[in-house]
């Protein structure tokens, strides 16, 4: 067995260990915090239901209303003129959204395109460089309060444009 595999197997109950013994040093009730972060955790999981519902509905109604599919087809010559491929740019557009989306537009783009084709190798490298930019801010803010994203949301999608736009230029340069 390996260094890693052994650690990999040993982090967690080790952990849970030190905190066991932290909060006896400390004299805390560790098994009634505990539960007391369970209630939390299930406070705030209720309070994102109403997000989450409202983005996976409205990503629904963009996918197959055919919005989605006729914007792209409207900027497929741009794209193609810039050397962008038009099958990735639904996923270009939806990973700020949904994690869960990108991934089965990243799922589907391999399955038809190949993993190492052009198009696989762009969406994984997408899928791996850029965030879910509008879904933290309408999650995350949202569960803690914060109404005014407007700077977060500025930052987030330029980073997101420019991930994209690097993992473009990188894999043109090393695969294309």
């Amino acid at each position: 067995m390996g260094f890693i595999s052994l650690i990999s197997i040993w982090i967690i109950p080790c952990f849970i260990l030190m905190i066991m013994i932290a909060a006896s040093i400390r004299k805390l009730p560790a098994y009634d915090l505990f539960v007391e972060g369970g209630k939390e955790g299930v406070k705030t999981a209720v309070s994102l239901l109403p997000f989450l519902v409202g983005m996976i509905t409205a990503i629904s109604i963009l996918r197959s209303s055919g919005a989605l599919d006729a914007f792209v087809q409207l900027l497929s010559p741009v794209l193609a003129f810039i050397g962008f491929p038009a099958e990735v740019l639904p996923l270009a557009l939806i990973r700020p959204i949904s994690g869960t989306a990108a991934l089965g537009m990243t799922t589907e783009i391999i399955a038809t395109y190949g993993p190492d084709s052009f198009i696989g190798l762009l969406a994984s490298v997408m899928q791996g460089s850029t965030d879910t930019t509008l879904y933290v801010l309408t999650i995350y803010f949202g569960a803690i309060g914060i109404k005014k994203t407007r700077y977060a949301l500025q930052v987030g999608l330029i980073a997101d444009l420019f991930a994209i736009l690097v993992a473009v230029f990188l894999v043109t340069m090393m695969f294309g």
